[in-house]
């Protein structure tokens, strides 16, 4: 596979710019706050692991026309200037007396006022304030910069940034792509890396190096469990050493240039017993249900049914996952979620996971997870699809 360009061009943000701002004309917002890594790096490229320090607080405002505007801590000036933001706005940084609000509400009223001698009084303010959304600054000062700015408002505005990312541009989809492909890549070489006697954390460990080696920019996400059965499949590996019989589980969100795999694959060590191949079988005709469902007009809640009426035919016990699948992108997991009442409707050009999953036996589970694309005509697979046998080492 081709390695995709890293970063995007200049029209692919210019692209999302104007869909963002078509929604907030249809819905009466001056300008749109967001304050959190994927809506700024989505509208930016602003792209840094810097993120991971809570000390400062960040903001882009996109306003009804035009570029964002980025209003920043100094220290991320010139990252942000070598991307297609051409107004910085910073403070010295951490200042907790007035970390950024000012400049912040001043940038805003600014904004919105529009034509010569015009006041924003009354402006609705777009900030995300929905499920799977966050707003990264004290509560105290948030409190603080809603009195600053009246009689301008925040209004929810979580449907603009879910619809933009969402939907994944070809350049999007292509990174998820060559992730997916090096991960894949990795999963079917797990023959040739693990066996009998190793530790949890020296499978951990040994897996992570492997898919770095094989390209991937990092491995933030790796989650699993080995034994004869498990049902904490988000666990950090231990000193258990692995023994005959045992299934291992790995499910891994690795990143190429800021995008993100996330499925997983089971295998067992020597032999498998009657409920791990019954139970393996079963969440792998789960994921042929959906897949056969996933079309543009479907929905997320259509998805979930295929799959969960093969589950309960399996005599799955239950799921304490709590949906079967979802979105993927800048994060190991987006919007929306495959459940039996989310209701999204499925468009083309979506990235969803497909994640079945059911109890076999008391504190058993078993997942299966495939990553793909919406086409017009159905499912593309970004991951190789996995073994319909539960593979042996």
């Amino acid at each position: 596979m081709t390695v995709p360009e890293r970063g995007f061009p200049v029209a692919e943000f210019e692209a999302r710019a104007e869909r963002a701002q078509a929604m907030m004309a249809e819905r009466g917002l001056a300008a749109l706050l967001v304050c959190t890594e994927p809506e700024v790096r989505y509208l930016t490229g602003f792209y840094t692991p810097f993120w991971q320090s809570p000390t400062r607080p960040w903001f882009v405002v996109l306003p009804a026309e035009g570029r964002p505007v980025a209003v920043i801590p100094g220290i991320g000036a010139s990252a942000m200037s070598a991307t297609w933001v051409d107004d910085i706005r910073t403070w010295p940084a951490p200042r907790p007396v007035d970390d950024g609000l000012g400049l912040l509400a001043d940038t805003l009223a600014e904004l919105v006022a529009g034509p010569a001698g015009a006041t924003g009084d009354g402006a609705r303010i777009g900030l995300p304030m929905g499920h799977e959304t966050h707003v990264r600054m004290p509560l105290a000062d948030l409190d603080a910069l809603r009195d600053s700015i009246a009689p301008m408002a925040f209004v929810d505005a979580t449907d603009v940034v879910r619809g933009l990312r969402m939907v994944k541009s070809d350049r999007e989809i292509a990174k998820v792509a060559h992730i997916c492909d090096i991960v894949s890549g990795g999963f079917e070489g797990l023959g040739d890396l693990l066996s009998v006697g190793m530790t949890e954390r020296q499978a951990f460990k040994a897996f992570k190096v492997d898919l770095l080696e094989r390209g991937a920019d990092d491995v933030p996400y790796l989650v699993g469990a080995t034994g004869p059965g498990f049902d904490d499949v988000i666990k950090q590996p231990s000193d258990r050493v692995i023994e005959p019989g045992d299934l291992l589980m790995f499910d891994t969100g690795s990143i190429f240039d800021g995008y993100s795999s996330d499925f997983d694959r089971y295998v067992a060590f020597g032999h498998a017993d009657d409920g791990a191949r019954r139970a393996y079988e079963t969440v792998w005709q789960a994921t042929e249900a959906g897949l056969a469902a996933c079309r543009p007009g479907a929905t997320t809640s259509d998805l979930w049914r295929a799959m969960a009426g093969v589950l309960d035919a399996g005599g799955s016990l239950g799921n304490s996952v709590g949906r079967l699948g979802h979105g993927l992108g800048m994060q190991v997991t987006e919007w929306p979620s495959h459940t039996a009442d989310d209701g999204t409707v499925i468009e083309e050009g979506m990235v969803l996971t497909l994640e079945p999953g059911l109890t076999w036996a008391a504190g058993r589970m078993m997942l299966h997870e495939e990553n793909l694309v919406v086409r017009a005509d159905g499912p593309e697979l970004l991951s190789r699809r996995a073994p319909a046998e539960l593979p042996i080492i």
